[in-house]
């Protein structure tokens, strides 16, 4: 157990690993690899970065796993969409990228020791998450995308829609925050 400890005390001082992995990166770095993996995943995919459908695509396996059937639903009647159905979980390209988004945003945590249970401090502060939570998936989806399919992808792909989204969401942003501030803290 000692030499765990001594070995986890030299290498928090280690240069590199405050550099890489304690230290916040700074946003121009965060801009970049983004853009990257936008480029890398409209190359390999044929398809911009998305979050939020797969997500209704992770719902529809799920009730397909209890025994229900998606294959009468507009959303997902389709050709593509069920032919994302049947290639199953863990063919899914958009899937695997959202599994490693949430791993790796997991053990960059872990890595920069920022990892915590916070208590919870109130029931309202319960109830604008699940509710806040539940509205941005909801609007994801009649928006047909988050920040990512609608703003990051949309305007990459040239589209005029990325900046109209971009533009309503800065103003949502505004309101959302005043909204939380007067009523949920």
């Amino acid at each position: 157990m000692s030499s765990f400890k001594e070995y986890f005390n030299k290498v928090s001082k280690n240069e590199f690993y405050k550099k890489w992995l304690k230290d916040a990166w700074p946003y121009i770095t965060g801009a970049i690899l983004l853009s990257l993996f936008q480029i890398v995943t409209l190359a390999t995919t044929g398809n911009p970065w998305g979050v939020s459908g797969v997500f209704a695509n992770w719902g529809a396996w799920i009730y397909e796993a209890v025994g229900g059937s998606v294959d009468k639903w507009y959303y997902f009647s389709s050709d593509g969409a069920q032919a994302t159905l049947n290639n199953g979980f863990l063919n899914d390209p958009g899937t695997m990228r959202n599994l490693g988004i949430i791993f790796g945003a997991l053990l960059a945590t872990l890595l920069a020791s920022q990892f915590k249970f916070k208590k919870i401090k109130s029931k309202k502060q319960v109830f604008a998450a699940v509710l806040g939570g539940l509205l941005m998936g909801y609007g994801a989806r009649i928006a047909y995308g988050c920040n990512i399919g609608a703003l990051f992808s949309g305007i990459a792909s040239l589209s005029l829609s990325g900046w109209v989204f971009g533009v309503a969401m800065f103003f949502g942003a505004i309101v959302g925050s005043k909204l939380l501030v007067k009523f949920f803290m």
